[in-house]
């Protein structure tokens, strides 16, 4: 079990990792490449996919974080 929770742990922390290079920043980041932010682009417009990507990126992080906390307890 603690196996599994490991793997998965891992695999929500790349995709975490994926959804914060996404972010448009002060340079644009990774989502100047896709058109996140600038409403052009293969992903379509600005403001809906910026807020689902937000929406994308808080839901993996909670993910992130309770799988933190039982492998912590699994460990004790």
């Amino acid at each position: 079990m603690q196996t599994v929770l490991s793997v998965v742990q891992v695999i929500i922390a790349i995709i975490v990792i994926f959804l914060v290079l996404m972010h448009s920043g002060k340079d644009s980041g990774l989502s100047g490449a896709f058109g996140v932010g600038t409403g052009t682009g293969p992903l379509g417009g600005g403001s809906m996919v910026e807020r689902n990507l937000n929406r994308w990126t808080v839901f993996f992080a909670i993910l992130f974080v309770l799988n933190t906390i039982v492998l912590l307890r699994k460990l004790a």
